[in-house]
């Protein structure tokens, strides 16, 4: 960056009004006279309003004829003295945004005859594209042309295949450079960008065909790294990629481990933490460090440090390839957790060193707002902001064959685009299923425009994760030291009633969280905050491990039996720990990792949860489509709390059972129940057991629920 002595500042804030600082340390901050330039034409402008600062005096000032955006423009004053006219708040307003929106294509596209770079940085005054043959070489600038709408292109004949490259643009007096905010590949550690050729990378793809409904999802959630770095995990390319996609793997028990042991949980859908290219781990050194991947830096560029040779940039695509179709050649589907809200670093990201200002949000003072918590906020209501995360969500599906998206905190993103996200997924596959975290954050939008729980009747077909499932029976995710209704919280047994409908509102509660059942994301534990058992763990150390085993299983049954969409961390099955470590984003493996042999230790609670996966896929009562067959076919029984029963009643047209009829007890004492009908019930699940096929029946109408257990009946 060039550094620029202006002896006072200029800037266009609206289209016709320049702001103009004139510090006290010159000419005492006064001025009489200031006259816009573009170097052949001036223009007097008219001083409307003066304000004094502490350090400035501050000229409003109007011009008559606005400035071209894009091109060089002066302020003089009446002593002689010139600077340049930057580009200020302008950036931000509305006439700026829809005068150059730009609906075309971006990035790279790439023949063995020639190149077509295209690039949007309609706030530059010039713009060079250095070129960078690959491995070794001289660097070569060239110039690009300006087209309409801020676009600024180049040809260049000739194979460019792996030649690397970044964006030079002078803003306000200042050459920046970047890579392509577009770039498909990247050297190791995103340097620059690379010149490849797509088609080179195309597998024989299959995709699973999948039901619309959401709620017929299991979704495991899962780091790449995770799934196979353990030294049980019989992967031979170990946290890699590679590693993730290899199949019959076992430990060293001789069980199975990796993809086919979460195939055959019955599992659906595999949810991996981000995999586009991020910040917090040296691709080169990848083992000294760990990172969950929410450092976006390149987005749709796959990360390196997963790849078995980082160097090498057609390799982490093809690998990546390799493992979605590992997937769904299991009948698995992908959701890529996608991180649109923020980037690692503003300063350093293309979006900024390309139009600076425009894609972050801004304050009343003009400063980078900081709702999710990392320095800024990605506007997405900005008409290119939008484009970008469209145009990225379709290229992950379209060349990489993803199968549905996790928007990492959604509540930052306005409706207006997850609804075109949603339009888009549709036109590729409309059975894609689309979620996200729609928290509340403090960013400058209207609340009426955020996605956000508060607003999911704009947002249909669209999940969101339930924080009052989650806090309703765990406890409290930010209080370690709460109890929720596994823990036998007696005060939270209605909300637990309700929250197993979907959160859609039944009985007395008229208005749910939610308008769908398929809205509701359920889960007790994730990637964030502690592992179940860890919370459990801390709130009762000396509690017997037999009796916090059947507390964590019945919270897991819960999320499984519950109308809405399932979750399950990876591990939840088998107890899961990070050693009492709530936020492990940069922990290392022995953390992080999934323990396979925790895993081998705790077969018989894995059996159990995958009956109960199995009982609820082989009845769609247990997955309902809409919230009217919820209240429909769903009646409490009437228990004193903390026990729950529900009865779904004459359901034989969504399964081989007309009645079901499940039961909670997390109290740890034995209680009498009655079934709702008399007559024979088949059981399904008790305490020790679970099975979409009867695994006894009962002697009559009343069955003795054990401490800390469920049951579950059908007839």
């Amino acid at each position: 960056m060039t550094a620029i002595d202006r002896k006072f500042h200029a800037y266009l804030d609206e289209l016709q009004t320049i702001t103009v600082l004139l510090p006290y340390t010159y000419h005492n901050g006064l001025s009489s006279r200031l006259i816009l330039t573009d170097g052949s034409e001036s223009i007097d402008l008219d001083i409307r309003q003066i304000v004094e600062l502490p350090d400035f005096q501050k000229y409003i000032c109007h011009t008559p004829v606005p400035p071209q955006i894009g091109h060089s423009h002066w302020i003089d004053d009446e002593h002689g003295n010139r600077t340049d006219l930057q580009i200020g708040a302008v950036i931000r307003s509305t006439h700026f945004d829809k005068a150059f929106f730009y609906d075309g294509e971006l990035g790279i596209n790439y023949s063995k005859e020639k190149t077509v770079f295209k690039v949007w940085a309609p706030t530059a005054t010039q713009l060079k594209i250095k070129l960078l043959p690959h491995e070794s070489g001289t660097s070569e600038l060239r110039s690009m042309k300006r087209e309409a709408k801020g676009v600024w292109s180049l040809t260049v004949e000739g194979n460019l295949e792996l030649f690397r490259y970044s964006y030079l643009a002078c803003i306000n007096l200042v050459w920046n450079e970047a890579v392509d905010p577009f770039a498909m590949a990247s050297t190791v550690n995103g340097e620059y960008g690379v010149v490849v050729d797509m088609p080179k990378t195309s597998i024989q793809a299959s995709r699973f065909p999948f039901n619309s409904n959401p709620c017929d999802a299991v979704i495991y959630e899962v780091h790449i790294r995770d799934l196979s770095i353990h030294e049980s995990s019989g992967a031979s390319k170990k946290g890699t990629y590679r590693g993730a996609t290899e199949t019959r793997t076992v430990s060293g028990s001789g069980v199975e481990t990796g993809l086919s042991y979460i195939k055959n949980l019955g599992v659906t859908h595999l949810e991996f933490l981000p995999f586009n290219d991020f910040g917090g781990v040296n691709e080169l050194k990848p083992m000294e460090q760990y990172n969950w991947g929410y450092n976006p830096i390149h987005f749709n560029v796959p990360e390196g440090s997963f790849s078995t040779d980082p160097q090498d940039p057609y390799c982490r695509i093809t690998e990546l390839k390799h493992l979605i179709e590992s997937v769904h050649s299991l009948g698995m589907r992908v959701i890529m957790d996608v991180v649109y809200n923020h980037v690692y670093i503003r300063e350093e990201s293309s979006f900024e060193r390309l139009v600076p200002g425009y894609f972050f949000r801004h304050d009343q003072h003009g400063m980078p707002s900081n709702g999710t918590g990392v320095g800024n906020d990605f506007a997405s209501e900005r008409l290119m902001a939008r484009k970008f995360i469209l145009d990225s969500v379709t290229f992950w599906m379209e060349e990489y064959n993803v199968d549905g998206f996790r928007f990492d905190l959604m509540g930052i993103l306005d409706i207006e685009t997850m609804q075109a996200v949603r339009a888009a997924v549709d036109k590729i596959d409309p059975s894609a299923i689309v979620i996200g975290e729609g928290w509340d954050l403090n960013t400058p939008i209207l609340m009426e425009q955020k996605a956000n729980i508060r607003n999911q009747q704009k947002l249909p077909r669209i999940g969101q994760f339930n924080d009052w499932f989650r806090d309703t029976i765990k406890g409290s995710t930010f209080n370690l030291y709460d109890r929720g209704y596994v823990l036998g919280n007696d005060r939270c047994t209605e909300s637990a009633k309700q929250t197993l409908v979907g959160s859609i509102g039944i009985g007395r509660r008229k208005n749910g969280l939610f308008s769908e059942p398929g809205q509701s994301v359920n889960y007790v534990e994730s990637h964030d905050n502690h592992t179940l058992w860890d919370k459990l763990a801390s709130l009762d150390p000396d509690e017997d491990e037999v009796i916090r085993k059947k507390r964590h299983r019945l919270a897991t049954s819960i999320v499984l039996l519950s109308q809405g969409i399932p979750f399950l961390h990876a591990g939840q099955e088998f107890f899961r720990t990070k050693k009492g470590i709530g936020n492990s984003y940069r922990s290392p493996n022995s953390i992080n990792q999934l323990d396979w042999e925790l895993r081998d230790e705790n077969m018989d609670n894995i059996e159990f949860l995958k009956g109960i996966i199995s009982i609820r896929m082989s009845h769609q009562a247990f997955r309902l489509p809409d919230a009217g067959s919820v209240r429909k076919y769903t009646q409490f029984m009437t228990l004193p709390p903390p026990l729950i029963g529900y009865w779904l009643h004459e359901v034989g047209e969504f399964g081989n059972w007309d009645e079901l009829a499940v039961f909670f007890n997390p109290s740890l004492e034995r209680h009498t129940v009655e079934f709702p009908l008399q007559g024979k019930w088949n059981i399904l699940a008790d305490w020790n057991a679970a099975s979409c096929d009867p695994i006894r029946q009962s002697d009559g109408r009343l069955s003795e629920l054990e401490p800390c257990s469920l049951l579950i009946a059908a007839k």
